[in-house]
C-alpha cells in the first residue's frame, strides 16, 4: 500500500469551509432488518455508548448556529430512540428541517403522530422490493413488507410528506417500475433509485448484489421513461452504480464541502462510510464543538478541496466538478484513498473495477450474508428469521 500519510493543507493560504447544508444525525445502530447492503459501518455502535438526549440537543442547536439546513433523522431504526420526540422537537425549535429515515419497522401510529405534533417534515421510508415475499428476503424479517405498506398509509393520512427510498442491487433491480408504481400507491412525492454502494457491509455480499452492465442499462432506460412518464407527478431521483460508470460521482458534494454525519458516540464524519478510511482521526461532539470540527477536524481537511490529489486527478478539467470521486471507493478498490476513483476512465485502476464488477455479476445466487449485532464479515450466512427484534 502507497504512505497513507495525510496532507496538510498551506495554513496561510487556507480558506475556511463553507456552511455545511446537511446533517445526518445517525442517532442508532439499532435496526429491526438485517439487509445485506447496509451502508452503517462494520463495527456497529452498542446501545450503552449512544449520546444522550442533551448532547444530541446540543448538537442539533450547534448545527443550526453553523447554517445547517436540514436535518436527517436516521440509524438504524430512529424511532428507537425513546427520546425521538423530544429531539425533533428541539430541531424544529432551534429551525432544523427535519426529514426522519425509517424503516417503519416497530413505528407505532401513536408516535408517529407525536411526531408530527412536534413538527417533523418529511419521512422518507425504505422500501426493499415491490414482492413482498422478497422484500421480506432482502430486509431479513418476515412480514415487514406489510408493516411498511400500513406505516406509509398512516404517514399519507398525517399529511406528512413521503419519500420512498429503495436500493437497487440484483435481486430487485427488474421490479423498478414497480417499485416506483407503489410509491405513487404509497402517495409518495418523491422516490430514491439508489443502487448499492460496495463498502462496508455491502462489500461482504457484492457477488449477491452485484446486477449485469445490461440490467443496469435496462434500468437507466427505465428511469428515464418514468421520469418523463410522470414529470408533475413523481419526483425520481436515481443514483447510478459505480461499477459500470465512466465519471464518477462526486463524493456528498466535495468532501467536507456540504454535509457531515454524527454517529450514535458522537463521532463526527465527513461521510457515512469515512470510517473505512482507518488512518484518519475522528473528532467527537463529547470532546470539541462541532462548528471546531467542521472547520479544523484533521479528518476533514484531509481530502477537502483539491491540494491532496495525484495524477489523473490533478491536472484533470474535472477536478472541482467530481472531486476524484469517492475517497471510499478509491481505497476499496486500489488501496489509496487518494486515487483517483477507479469508477472514472481515466483512472488506472478503471479496468479493475469493471472486472470485478462482471466477476461479481457472473456469480449466482442471492445467499446473503444478513446484517447482525456482533456479526463479521466472513461468517457463515444465517437464514432469515421470523422474530428479528432489535438490539
Amino acid at each position: 500500500m502507497n504512505d497513507m500519510t495525510v496532507p496538510s493543507p498551506d495554513q496561510a493560504t487556507r480558506v475556511p469551509p463553507p456552511a455545511p447544508l446537511g446533517m445526518l444525525a445517525e442517532l442508532t445502530h439499532r435496526c429491526p432488518l438485517s439487509c445485506p447492503y447496509c451502508s452503517n459501518p462494520v463495527e456497529l455502535d452498542k446501545r450503552s455508548g449512544e449520546l444522550d438526549t442533551e448532547t444530541w440537543k446540543r448538537v442539533f442547536s450547534e448545527a443550526a448556529s453553523m447554517g445547517v439546513l436540514h436535518l436527517h433523522l436516521s440509524g438504524g431504526e430512529p424511532t428507537a430512540r425513546k427520546d425521538i420526540v423530544e429531539l425533533t422537537a428541539h430541531a424544529v425549535k432551534v429551525g432544523l428541517y427535519t426529514n426522519l429515515i425509517t424503516s417503519g419497522i416497530g413505528v407505532q401510529r401513536e408516535k408517529l403522530e407525536e411526531l408530527a405534533d412536534a413538527g417533523l417534515d418529511h419521512v422518507q421510508l425504505s422500501i426493499q422490493d415491490a414482492l413482498p415475499d422478497n422484500a421480506d428476503k432482502i430486509a431479513g424479517l418476515k412480514g415487514a413488507h406489510e408493516k411498511k405498506r400500513v406505516f406509509a398509509g398512516w404517514v399519507l393520512e398525517l399529511g406528512l410528506p413521503l419519500t420512498i427510498n429503495a436500493v437497487i442491487h440484483r435481486g430487485n433491480i427488474e421490479n423498478i417500475e414497480a417499485l416506483v408504481s407503489m410509491a405513487l400507491e404509497f402517495g409518495a412525492r418523491r422516490v430514491e433509485i439508489a443502487h448499492s454502494q460496495y463498502y462496508g457491509w455491502a462489500l461482504e455480499n457484492r457477488e449477491m448484489l452485484m446486477p449485469t452492465r445490461e440490467q443496469v442499462m435496462r434500468a437507466a432506460a427505465t428511469v428515464d421513461r418514468l421520469r418523463e412518464e410522470l414529470e408533475g407527478k413523481l419526483v425520481i431521483d436515481a443514483v447510478v452504480p459505480d461499477y459500470y460508470a465512466r465519471r464518477p460521482k462526486p463524493c456528498v458534494g466535495g468532501w467536507g464541502k456540504q454535509s457531515l454525519n454524527v454517529t450514535p458516540q458522537g463521532k463526527v464524519l465527513p461521510c457515512h462510510a469515512a470510517e473505512t478510511i482507518e488512518h484518519l482521526q475522528f473528532d467527537y461532539v463529547t470532546e470539541k464543538s462541532l462548528s471546531e470540527i467542521w472547520t479544523n477536524g484533521s479528518a476533514f481537511e484531509a481530502y477537502r478541496g483539491t491540494s491532496w490529489m495525484k495524477e489523473p486527478c490533478t491536472s484533470c478539467p474535472r477536478k472541482e466538478i467530481d472531486f476524484g470521486g469517492c475517497r471510499c471507493q478509491a481505497l476499496a478498490i486500489t488501496g489509496d484513498p487518494r486515487n483517483a476513483d477507479p469508477a472514472c476512465s481515466l483512472s488506472p485502476f478503471h479496468a479493475k473495477i469493471t472486472s470485478l464488477a462482471m466477476k461479481a455479476a457472473a456469480k449466482d445466487g442471492t445467499d446473503y450474508i444478513y446484517r447482525r449485532f456482533g456479526a463479521k464479515p466472513g461468517q457463515a450466512r444465517v437464514e432469515i428469521t421470523r422474530n428479528n427484534a432489535p438490539v
